[in-house]
């Protein structure tokens, strides 16, 4: 079929027009409905050719038809797949065609034939998800509209939706990557909420333990500052770093004279 240039996956939403409300029929059926304002696609794609094509945008973006369909329910008057009313329809032909020039150029920009090139394909980006982002990102984004209480709220809630699947990073590095730039920005009790809840989930973490130690000499807060780079040390016994943090919090130089 034409529009397997893409790729199942390889489309990043659902932008043909598609009846999904009246399937495909069997032989001595009906015939199935003429895909209408198809733009990208063939227009000479027929039904059989694009439903496996949606159907491949729902598993790697995981949305449904009324992501970018005006679709109400299957079967009912109102669906109007053929409309572009839908922002997500008109961004997704964007992404469509981006593709399609990224797998036409790449293999000749690197040497390889076509074959030997690994493809692009939605699900290298979105993973499940529709808009693809990082998940520090997001824990960051949250965390300058709502505060890091909502942040780490907002982790918990993806991790127990999300966990398991390839959607997001669940590992030590989200959360030890938002506490470090707190830190970093002088917002120890960020730092500390967004460490807290790593080691809740990553109790093996050394370098979790560390970050909350610095969390914490930032607010001055000296015992517990060397508790957590004790457990720090504990965990990591060969990081030569963590031990000299551990030897300047217990033993500060003497002020200069």
């Amino acid at each position: 079929m034409k529009c397997t240039s893409f790729g199942l996956g390889a489309i990043l939403s659902l932008v043909a027009s598609v009846a999904m409300a009246q399937p495909p029929q069997g032989r001595g059926g009906a015939e199935p409905e003429a895909m209408k304002n198809l733009q990208v696609l063939p227009k000479d794609s027929s039904q059989r050719d694009v439903i496996p094509v949606m159907q491949g945008f729902t598993a790697a973006l995981g949305v449904q038809c009324g992501y970018c369909h005006v679709f109400v329910g299957r079967g009912n008057p109102g669906n109007d797949m053929a409309s572009d009313a839908k922002q997500t329809k008109k961004t997704a032909r964007v992404m469509m065609q981006m593709v399609r020039d990224l797998n036409a150029k790449i293999p000749g920009e690197i040497g390889k034939t076509a074959a030997e090139t690994t493809r692009f394909q939605c699900v290298m980006c979105h993973r499940g998800v529709p808009i693809p982002k990082q998940l520090v990102d997001i824990v960051a984004d949250t965390t300058g509209q709502k505060g890091a209480a909502a942040a780490v709220a907002q982790y918990r809630e993806l991790r127990g939706k999300f966990y398991g699947a390839q959607a997001y990073d669940f590992s030590d590095n989200t959360l030890f990557t938002a506490a470090q730039r707190a830190v970093q920005a002088s917002k120890p009790d960020d730092a500390i909420a967004y460490a807290q809840a790593n080691v809740e989930f990553n109790p093996m973490s050394a370098r979790s333990y560390q970050v909350l130690s610095q969390a914490y000499g930032k607010k001055g807060d000296k015992a517990n500052a060397v508790k957590s780079m004790e457990k720090a040390a504990e965990l990591d016994p060969m990081n030569q770093q963590i031990k000299t943090q551990l030897n300047e919090l217990k033993n500060p130089a003497a002020p200069a004279q």
